[in-house]
């Protein structure tokens, strides 16, 4: 029979062996979820990029579509006043 001393050891040595097994598997789980994370952080950062992008899409188009109007406007009033033009000098 082993004797105190060496079943202490024993003893010792598996607690051991089994603190590491369990270090081992809380390591290999605290690195799914930090991938897991930072999956989760990166599409979250590529959804607030992209929303961001289609708000500033959304803005150039309104400012363009403004523009357009303007120059709808400034086109007709032109015109207008080409044509009152000719209604001037026709009247001559």
């Amino acid at each position: 029979m082993a004797s105190r001393a060496e079943r202490f050891k024993q003893a010792a040595v598996k607690a051991a062996r089994t603190a590491r097994k369990w270090a081992q598997n809380a390591a290999r789980e605290a690195d799914r979820l930090l991938k897991e994370a930072q999956k989760r952080a990166k599409s979250d950062q590529r959804q607030r990029r992209i929303k961001a992008a289609l708000r500033r899409t959304g803005q150039v188009l309104k400012a363009a579509g403004r523009a357009a109007i303007v120059a709808g406007v400034a086109a007709g009033i032109a015109s207008a006043r080409a044509e009152g033009r000719k209604l001037k000098k026709k009247k001559r």
